[in-house]
C-alpha cells in the first residue's frame, strides 16, 4: 500500500457501488430474432424492430427472462412475480429509438446478496455484498470516432454500428458497500470477480470483459468520520478485473486531494484511462435527469409463476464458492492457497487445463509460476497471454514423453509469448531437442568429471548430493537439452555407486 494512500484510508472513509451490466450470451437480441453474436460487418444484426422504426413491435426474449430469473436467484435475489418493462427516453447517437427499453421502479430481481473472499491480514476473510437489484434492458448501439486517435476528443467525425443495439443487457446494481476501508479497491475487484465466475457457471453469458460482454460502473465517493455520505462519482464502462481495482483507488486518491483543498466533489460521470490509470470528467449529473420513465405500452408484464421459477432454481450448478471448496480438497491444498490462485486470476485457467488433461500440480506450477512472472512483468492479467490451457497440455504431454525437459518448456512458452508460432514451430524454430542418447551423455558426463576429479571422490565416498554439481555441468554442456533424472542415473552407475 503506498504512502499516499495509506493517507487517504487514515482520514477518510470510502463508500463504493458497482453497476454490473452483463451481455447475455442468446442467440437473438431482447425484443426481435436479430442475431445476437459479437462482432458482424457493421449494421447487418439488424432489423425494423432493433432500429425502432415506425410500426415495429418488440417481443421479450423468453431465453433471456429465464437467464435473468437463473441469475436473481445465484445471487439469492426475491424474484418478482409480476414486473414490467418501461421507456428510459434520453437521446444519444448511438440509440435509434431515442429511448431505452428497460425496468424502472419494478425489476425482475431484487434484494440479494453476493459474498466474495479478499485476503486480509489475519488470511482470507468473507465479505457481503447486498444487491439493490436485477433488471433487463437492451444494449445500445456502438460509436466508433473516426479521424483522430479512436476517441470522441479530436476525432472528425463518428460513425454508428447498430449491431449491438437490442442485445439483451442485465444491470446487476449493488446497494451502497459501507466498512471497506482500505480494502474498498480488493473488495471491487473480488466482488466483479466472483460475479463474472458465477455467469460463466451459469452459462448466461461468456462475460468476455474485453469485448464488452461485462462492463461495470464503478461509484465512489468519501467522508470523514461523523459526516454525511461524500459526493459520489460514476466512473463508467471499466472493462478488467484490474482497472476496477485501480478505479477505485484512483479516484479515492483524487477526491481526497480535492477535500484538502476545500474543494467541492462533483455529481459526474468519469472516464477511466487504461494506459495511465487516471480518470477524466465526463458529464455533470449535478442536475437530476429526467428520463421520463413510463410503462412500455407495447410489452405485456412478465409474470413469472412459481413452478416456473422451481424449475429454473433445479437448473442452478454448483457455485463457484463451492466448487473452490471442493477443488481446494481434491487438490490438498489450503484455503490461502486456493485464495491466491483466485486474486492471481488463475484458477478458470487452472481447471481448463486440467479439463484439457493436465495434472492439478502441473497446471498450477504454470500458472501460478513462469506465466504469473511474465503478466507481472507486463503488467497484464493471466488470461491476456498468449498462452492457452491446450498449450500447457501440448507442453506436458512433451514433458511426460521425453521429447522436452522443464527448462526447454520454459523457453517455448517464452517464444509462444513473443509469438513466435505454436508449439511446435516454437520448439522447430529454437532447435529444442532433448539429448537422450546415452553415448553423448556418458562423454558428458565423463568430461565433467574430469574437469572436477575432487567432487567425482566425494560421491564415490558416499555424499551423492556432490551428484548435483556433474549433473548441472552436463546440463550446461547441453543447453539445458539434457533429461537431468537420467543424467544423474548414468552419472552414479559410471562411478559405481548406489544410492
Amino acid at each position: 500500500m503506498t504512502t499516499e494512500y495509506q493517507a487517504v484510508i487514515a482520514e477518510f472513509e470510502p463508500i463504493i457501488g458497482l453497476e454490473t451490466h452483463i451481455e447475455l450470451g442468446t442467440n437473438s437480441k431482447m425484443f426481435c430474432s436479430c442475431s445476437a453474436q459479437f462482432g458482424g460487418d457493421p449494421n447487418t444484426h439488424v432489423c425494423p424492430v432493433c432500429l425502432g422504426l415506425p410500426g415495429s413491435m418488440p417481443v421479450v426474449n423468453r431465453v433471456a427472462v429465464e437467464s435473468t430469473i437463473r441469475m436473481g436467484l445465484a445471487l439469492n435475489c426475491s424474484i418478482a412475480p409480476w414486473c414490467r418493462f418501461a421507456r428510459k427516453n434520453y437521446f444519444y447517437p448511438d440509440m435509434p429509438k431515442n429511448y431505452q427499453i428497460s425496468q424502472y421502479d419494478e425489476p425482475l430481481c431484487s434484494d440479494g446478496y453476493l459474498d466474495v473472499t479478499v485476503p486480509t491480514e489475519n488470511g482470507p476473510g468473507v465479505f457481503r455484498v447486498e444487491i439493490e437489484r436485477v433488471h433487463m434492458e437492451e444494449d445500445t448501439g456502438k460509436l466508433l470516432h473516426a479521424g483522430g486517435s479512436g476517441r470522441i476528443h479530436g476525432a472528425t467525425h463518428s460513425l454508428v454500428d447498430y449491431n449491438r443495439a437490442g442485445i439483451p443487457l442485465i444491470e446487476v446494481v449493488t446497494k451502497p458497500i459501507l466498512g471497506t476501508g482500505e480494502l474498498a479497491p480488493e473488495i471491487a475487484k473480488a466482488y466483479v470477480s466472483e460475479l463474472r465466475d458465477l455467469m460463466r457457471a451459469l452459462g448466461v453469458s461468456d462475460v468476455r470483459m474485453e469485448e464488452g460482454s461485462l462492463r461495470c460502473d464503478v461509484n465512489v465517493s468519501l467522508n470523514r468520520q461523523g459526516e454525511g455520505w461524500g459526493t459520489r462519482t460514476e466512473t463508467k464502462n471499466v472493462n478488467s478485473l484490474r482497472s476496477v481495482e485501480r478505479a477505485v483507488r484512483t479516484e479515492m486518491v483524487r477526491q481526497a486531494e480535492q477535500l484538502r483543498l476545500g474543494e467541492r466533489i462533483i455529481l459526474e460521470t468519469r472516464h477511466f484511462n487504461e494506459e495511465t490509470g487516471d480518470t477524466t470528467s465526463g458529464r455533470s449529473k449535478e442536475e437530476a435527469e429526467d428520463y421520463r420513465y413510463f410503462p412500455e405500452p407495447d410489452l405485456v408484464p412478465v409474470a413469472p409463476s412459481e413452478s416456473w421459477i422451481k424449475q429454473l432454481r433445479g437448473t442452478l450448478p454448483e457455485i463457484p464458492s463451492v466448487r473452490r471448496a471442493r477443488l481446494q480438497n481434491d487438490w490438498g491444498i489450503s484455503e490461502f492457497d486456493m485464495q491466491s490462485l483466485v486474486n492471481a486470476g488463475a484458477l478458470e485457467l487452472i481447471i481448463a487445463s486440467i479439463d484439457a488433461g493436465v495434472q492439478p500440480s502441473a497446471a498450477r506450477k504454470w500458472w501460478t509460476g513462469e506465466l504469473t512472472r511474465v503478466a507481472n512483468e507486463r503488467d497484464c492479467e493471466l488470461e491476456e497471454l498468449t498462452v492457452t490451457p491446450a498449450d500447457i497440455a501440448q507442453i506436458e504431454g512433451l514433458i511426460s514423453e521425453g521429447v522436452l525437459t522443464d527448462k526447454m518448456a520454459r523457453s517455448v512458452f517464452e517464444g509462444l509469448l513473443d509469438g513466435e508460432g505454436n508449439v511446435a514451430e516454437v520448439i522447430d524454430s529454437r532447435g529444442l531437442v532433448v539429448v537422450n542418447d546415452d553415448d553423448l551423455l556418458v562423454e558428458a558426463i565423463n568430461q565433467a568429471l574430469s574437469e572436477s576429479p575432487d567432487i567425482a571422490e566425494k560421491i564415490k565416498s558416499g555424499k551423492v548430493a556432490a551428484a548435483g554439481a556433474i549433473v548441472g555441468a552436463v546440463m550446461k554442456s547441453t543447453k539445458g537439452q539434457a533429461d537431468a533424472a537420467k543424467v544423474r542415473t548414468l552419472l552414479l552407475e559410471q562411478l559405481g555407486v548406489k544410492e
